[in-house]
């Protein structure tokens, strides 16, 4: 149903007024170049929903170093089977909160003008990622985490954290952050604009990774 649904919602993102005057010494023109940055931008969030949310890095966000000692203390108590299999459906529940965030992706994609796409392409690196950072981070953020408080009800996650986290608590005090939501969110988050980063990286760098033929005109063209 994913890859159904991705490309009718991406179908909207590119605009059908853009401009065709030819850029300097190419055949390409800027309207290629915008709906290129598009599309690098929507593989790279399509791809950064898959395997971007590893138990390793679920730990990580639960347990960060300040709280390593709570950590311990669920061992202590023998807790660690149970905190196995709450981290296993919290994979799954964040790979889902990121597919349902997608659309807040797809409004700031969609309201790219043409300047800021052959900026974009012109500046190189991850200067795409960077943008919708600098727009859509904080956006993204707070959309993430209602969509998550409704993933972790729907797998019953939250019952499962305060009940695992109780007899941890009374030992460790105020000191353990039990947002969970807010927690995740912000996972989900980093985790997206890691993967969409890495997508750009390899895009401009790679031909292999232009798997478009929009995406190996544009992007095998020195804009300079």
């Amino acid at each position: 149903m994913k890859k159904i649904i991705l490309p009718i919602l991406f179908a909207f993102v590119l605009p059908a007024g853009f401009s065709c005057s030819a850029l300097k010494n190419a055949s390409l023109t800027e309207a290629d170049a915008a709906n290129a940055i598009r599309q690098m931008l929507e593989i790279g969030v399509r791809q950064g929903i898959q395997g971007s949310f590893s138990k390793d890095a679920i730990m990580t966000t639960l347990f960060p170093e300040s709280m390593r000692k709570t950590l311990t203390t669920l061992q202590q108590l023998g807790l660690l089977n149970d905190l196995d299999r709450f981290t296993t459906t919290m994979a799954t529940a964040s790979e889902k909160t990121a597919e349902r965030s997608i659309p807040v992706f797809v409004n700031t994609i969609q309201s790219m003008s043409i300047t800021d796409a052959i900026q974009i392409i012109k500046n190189g690196g991850t200067s795409a990622t960077d943008y919708l950072r600098a727009h859509a981070g904080t956006q993204l953020r707070d959309a993430i985490s209602p969509v998550m408080k409704q993933t972790l009800d729907e797998y019953k996650l939250t019952e499962q954290w305060d009940k695992l986290m109780k007899p941890a608590q009374s030992i460790a005090g105020n000191r353990i952050n039990l947002d969970l939501p807010n927690l995740m969110a912000g996972l989900v988050s980093l985790k997206m604009f890691e993967k969409i980063e890495e997508k750009e990286k390899d895009i401009r760098a790679n031909q292999s990774a232009r798997t478009t033929t929009l995406l190996k005109r544009v992007f095998s063209h020195n804009w300079q």
